[in-house]
């Protein structure tokens, strides 16, 4: 019987574990013990061959996964500052070019195009009008922006290094996925979990699928849901009307180390009325939640990384959120009305206006609460 290599033996490992093995070599069943228990003694001790799960260990990737978590940059806003909407004439610059929607008054406003490219700088003012349960987003930029999953619209598929078109689709279609479900949908904006999301992530995150599970019903600091999922508790608010507005973009592209990368960049604007408003009461008080996340999410070569075949990572994840009460822990966005009492201590972050997708994300995450220039 001919000898067969290490390098076999790992390769029909590696396959087993993902459930594609083709015919087994022809190897008395004792040398393939002998193999499996090197390369898991190698791989305790972190002296993995190459070529065998090469990527980052399991370890080295929650500790990635915390760094991320210091990056994400919750905005606050003061019950001051909700209180106060910016007087600001309608943007008269030819063609919008940022996309202000200049009326703000109707509903049948014309959509803007999508989004193709970031921009220059933030939406122009809008007719400074009180949002109501009827018209929520009366007074908002969000106004001529797509409904929903309308919004996310994946580009035309192309292979990449590494990856064919179909499964540069497939990431596309389960990034897609993963934004409408831990944002849009409604089950889970009243707090239930997001199941597909769920089932779409790679089951090594323990972090991300900690958010998705023990977070949703104990959240704090560290595992606060809202990293991840947008949820108002339905005892104090739920959505105004049935659409959410969505706005942004998803490039698709190599990434380092032989991975596939979609980055994607969203804004939600999430309409809101108290729970206790009756829903036949189209002039009640409405106000709105505005959260942004960018995502990277990669699909990476289960030869090279230790991943679970059919699952996608999550690389970045960096959000912030407008009118949602700061430095609170308790998974769930609380929103200001015009008509609260001002309460707690005065904001001492800057001033920013939670429409402007031209700014970067980032920081460490122990930035001091600010206040949004519009809600």
């Amino acid at each position: 019987m001919p000898e067969i290599s290490d390098d076999d033996w790992e390769k029909f490992l590696r396959e087993s574990e993902a459930g594609t093995a083709a015919s087994a070599p022809k190897e008395p069943s004792a040398r393939a013990r002998m193999v499996t228990a090197r390369l898991r003694e190698q791989e305790a001790r972190g002296e993995l061959p190459e070529g065998w799960r090469t990527g980052p260990s399991w370890r080295d990737t929650e500790a990635r996964a915390r760094r991320r978590r210091r990056l994400w940059t919750f905005v606050g806003i003061p019950v001051a500052a909700a209180l106060a909407f910016v007087a600001m004439k309608p943007s008269v610059i030819p063609g919008d070019p940022f996309g202000t929607g200049s009326t703000g008054t109707t509903g049948d406003a014309a959509p803007l195009p999508l989004e193709t490219a970031a921009p220059s700088g933030a939406p122009g003012a809008v007719d400074p009008e009180a949002p109501t349960q009827a018209r929520p987003f009366a007074g908002s930029p969000a106004l001529r922006w797509a409904d929903g999953a309308a919004g996310i619209v994946t580009p035309p598929a192309t292979a990449v290094k590494g990856f064919t078109k179909a499964q540069v689709q497939d990431l596309l279609t389960k990034t897609r996925t993963l934004l409408i479900d831990t944002n849009l949908d409604p089950a889970t904006l009243r707090g239930e979990r997001p199941e597909t999301a769920a089932k779409v992530i790679d089951p090594l995150q323990k972090d991300v699928h900690k958010l998705l599970g023990p977070a949703l019903r104990k959240a704090d600091k560290k595992d606060d849901p809202l990293m991840l999922v947008s949820r108002f508790d339905p005892a104090e608010i739920r959505i105004a009307g049935t659409v959410v507005k969505t706005r942004g973009r998803m490039t698709v592209g190599a990434g380092k180390d032989g991975s596939a990368v979609v980055h994607a960049d969203y804004t939600f604007v999430y309409p809101v009325v108290r729970a206790s408003t009756p829903t036949a009461d189209g002039d009640a008080e409405a106000t709105r939640t505005i959260v942004r996340r960018v995502l990277d999410v990669e699909l990476s070569d289960p030869a090279r990384y230790r991943v679970t075949p059919g699952t996608v990572f999550i690389a970045r994840n960096d959000m912030t959120s407008g009118n949602s009460e700061c430095d609170r822990y308790d998974g769930w966005f609380h929103p200001s009305f015009r008509s609260d009492e001002p309460t707690g201590p005065t904001p001492s972050g800057p001033e920013e206006d939670p429409y402007d997708r031209s700014r970067e994300l980032g920081g460490t995450g122990e930035e001091p609460c600010g206040t949004v220039s519009r809600v």
